[in-house]
């Protein structure tokens, strides 16, 4: 399996081999993500052909220069003064119009490995504002080269969910982020409201569909009402600052 380039919160590369079954039934489809993050299944399943979506512009710019050689001219190293100068540098892109540059691909991939738990987080004025990170070693990959010849021919777009170009008897692996009762929205800024178009847009697609999500009793139920057959799976060990390493329980519903 090949690895994800990015380090990326909620990655699904443990959901792979449960993914793979049911993709097999369906391989000869164009395979379609709407909320393609880290990219783990795709690489992981590595169909031919391909639709993947994220909202984050940042990120599709980065996977569309590593589909045709993406070359890291900029310094990389775990260092408190120059992870803040690139950060700087990458803001300064965004604010001048160079978001989609090579440049700006660069700097996302180093911020990403060095930030504080390769989270992705922008102000309110679309800066990236995530601290430097708390590692004893950062392990920077200066080869991209496997990536090309496996994403040459995949299509990504940066879209919202409900304009994403599904076509008839596509295949549709969805993997919205984790829905958190009892808030308004979701770390992700994902409500509820889009939890729930997500599924009612999906639920009308001709063609095989299967979502992901943590298993609230509300996400239950509403993939249940909109006819999806629901499964359960212990997904992998959470890490947090108060050192809770319980399994996430996760729900994979599917329709065919």
């Amino acid at each position: 399996m090949l690895k994800p380039p990015l380090k990326w919160a909620g990655g699904k590369r443990w959901l792979v081999s449960h993914l793979a079954p049911i993709w097999e039934r369906h391989a000869s489809r164009r395979y379609v993500e709407p909320f393609c993050g880290g990219l783990a299944v795709a690489l992981g399943l590595q169909p031919k052909r391909t639709l993947l979506n994220d909202v984050n512009p940042h990120l599709i710019n980065f996977y569309r220069h590593l589909q045709f050689g993406l070359t890291l001219r900029i310094e990389m190293r775990y260092d408190e003064e120059l992870f803040y100068r690139h950060r700087a540098r990458f803001n300064e892109l965004i604010k001048n119009g160079g978001a989609q540059s090579e440049e700006a691909a660069e700097l996302f991939y180093y911020l990403n490995r060095t930030c504080f738990n390769g989270l992705c987080r922008f102000n309110k004025s679309g800066e990236f504002n995530v601290p430097f990170g708390t590692y004893s070693t950062v392990n920077y990959d200066a080869d991209f080269s496997v990536y090309p010849s496996v994403l040459r021919d995949w299509t990504f777009t940066n879209t919202d969910v409900e304009k994403v170009r599904i076509r008839k008897g596509d295949f549709v692996y969805a993997d919205p982020p984790y829905d958190v009762e009892f808030t308004t929205y979701s770390s992700g800024g994902f409500s509820w409201d889009d939890q729930q178009r997500t599924v009612e847009f999906l639920a009308q697609h001709d063609g095989p569909v299967v979502i992901s999500n943590q298993a609230t009793p509300r996400i239950v139920e509403l993939y249940e009402r909109h006819g999806f057959a629901v499964s359960y799976l212990d997904g992998p060990r959470r890490i947090s600052c108060t050192g809770d390493r319980t399994a996430a329980r996760e729900v994979l519903a599917v329709k065919e």
